[in-house]
């Protein structure tokens, strides 16, 4: 039967709790980061449906999780985290990854101050949109052989930084340095590298963006220190992903894994949670073609971000070096990970699935930059174009959701709400009132992108935040914004 109102308990300021009790099948609770008042909006959804129905997965340790971020999405919710015990027939999902295989964001800081960027704002933001190729099935500049591309695959951020789209030290400071170990080049089909072909540095559509912000808060002086940032700086964040590769493989493998419900005995209430044991020949085929995906997602931004170096640098007539423009961190959030961590005292092999979350290590992890090894890992949690973003960084606490956090705002309407609430208005105009410039490849995309389409992610950080599982360093507004 489904989770109906009434459902849930609360467990505490910040947790409520989906008795596994609730739904015949759920092999643990589900458990929701979210304020008492984010959490009516949360039930006008199917998302709690799935994070019950993510329950039902074999394998699964603890419980099913979801951020204050969570909305409706294929199969598992936006905003889900779930662990799976590889040793106890733990299994994979691509539905439970996402399309969007490796979609993540990056951001990079500069040494420019508010006042040095208003006057050529606008200039600034015509270079980036006319620079970076962005907007449904865009192709760009830089094109990758069929032999290349595998290597790119493999190799990820490093196979462009080797290639001159930028430096070695934007590596040390990408998760995984911007490559998972493991990837199977021969798992992906023939259709996805057709797809991914020309599409390095390309921005692609809908919630991507390319940001132009400037701190206007800081909570943690210490840790600003650490990334070199302070009130008044600007920076340039980029939410990108896999584009039409990455796509094609979650597409793919989902189809092809409803075959192994039956074949492994796995009883799931929506198809769209088609899985296979992560040990299995269909579980290693897609894990491998899953690192691909988000290898070339790694160097996607790689290579955004030095176009966009290169737009600063014609704005500003001074190189990257001189601007200062460090990145400060990229971390995915549509991933899954093999990962160790400790349940009943125990350590366990898991995999670790986020889908519209991110992770968020602590202080001392062994897989943290020497440089964040004091303060945690950065975790970058984007706004929407009229409202601030968050910089973060990762907390002991959050070994409680396997140090994971939220990925945004998390939307409340659909685009196809969106798109009829703001019928006969100007989105860019309404923003430009604000004092924030943006272009976008379609009229309709900002639409589907409006402010009141997210939820408010002064709350969202407010949560992850408040419950301790992140902490806040500090918030940027938008200044200039690049719409696929």
């Amino acid at each position: 039967m489904p989770v109906l109102q009434g459902q849930w308990e609360r467990l505490d300021q910040f947790r409520w709790k989906i008795p596994k009790s609730s739904k015949a099948g759920m092999r643990v609770d589900g458990v929701i980061y979210a304020s008492e008042e984010m959490m009516k909006d949360i039930a006008s959804d199917k998302a709690l449906e799935q994070v019950a129905n993510v329950a039902f997965l074999p394998g699964i340790v603890k419980y099913s999780l979801a951020m204050p971020d969570i909305h409706w999405g294929y199969g598992a919710p936006i905003g889900g985290v779930g662990a799976f015990d590889i040793d106890d027939g733990g299994v994979i999902a691509p539905g439970f990854v996402g399309y969007d295989i490796g979609c993540g964001v990056r951001l990079t800081r500069t040494n420019l101050h508010e006042d040095d960027v208003l006057p050529k704002l606008a200039d600034l933001v015509n270079v980036l949109y006319n620079d970076i190729p962005a907007g449904v099935g865009s192709t760009g500049d830089i094109e990758v052989s069929a032999k290349d591309e595998r290597k790119l695959l493999v190799e990820g951020a490093a196979w462009v930084v080797g290639r001159g789209y930028g430096v070695r030290e934007d590596l040390e400071y990408t998760e995984d340095r911007g490559a998972m170990k493991g990837a199977s080049p021969d798992a992906v089909s023939d259709r996805a590298y057709q797809r991914g072909r020309n599409q390095s540095g390309t921005l692609g559509s809908g919630n991507h963006f390319i940001e132009v912000q400037v701190i206007d808060e800081i909570y943690d002086e210490a840790a600003a220190d650490v990334f070199g940032i302070e009130k008044g700086l600007v920076t340039l964040m980029i939410h990108s992903g896999s584009r039409g590769l990455g796509y094609q493989v979650c597409d793919e493998y989902s189809k092809e894994m409803i075959r192994c419900l039956a074949k492994y005995n796995i009883n799931v209430p929506d198809r769209q949670l088609a899985c296979a044991p992560v040990n299995s020949g269909e579980g290693k085929a897609y894990l491998g073609a899953m690192k691909c995906a988000a290898n070339y997602a790694w160097a996607n931004r790689q290579c955004i971000m030095h176009l966009a170096r290169h737009a600063f640098e014609k704005v500003f007539h001074a190189g990257p070096k001189d601007l200062g423009m460090d990145l400060i961190y990229d971390v995915a959030h549509n991933i899954a990970k093999i990962e160790k961590h400790e349940i009943d005292k125990k350590e366990r092999t898991l995999c670790v699935h986020r889908k519209g979350a991110t992770r968020a290590l602590p202080p001392g992890h062994p897989d943290l930059p020497a440089k964040y090894s004091k303060i945690g890992q950065p975790v970058i949690i984007p706004g929407d174009m009229g409202r601030n973003s968050y910089l973060l960084v990762g907390t002991k606490k959050a070994e409680e959701t396997f140090y994971s956090t939220c990925h945004g705002a998390g939307r409340r309407l659909s685009r196809t709400a969106a798109i009829s609430a703001c019928r006969g208005r100007s989105i860019a105009a309404e923003l430009k009132s604000k004092g924030i410039l943006v272009m976008s490849s379609g009229r309709e995309t900002l639409a589907e992108e409006a402010p009141e389409a997210y939820k408010d992610v002064k709350q969202v950080v407010g949560v992850v935040d408040g419950a301790g599982i992140s902490k806040k360093v500090c918030r940027m507004r938008p200044m200039g914004v690049i719409k696929g």
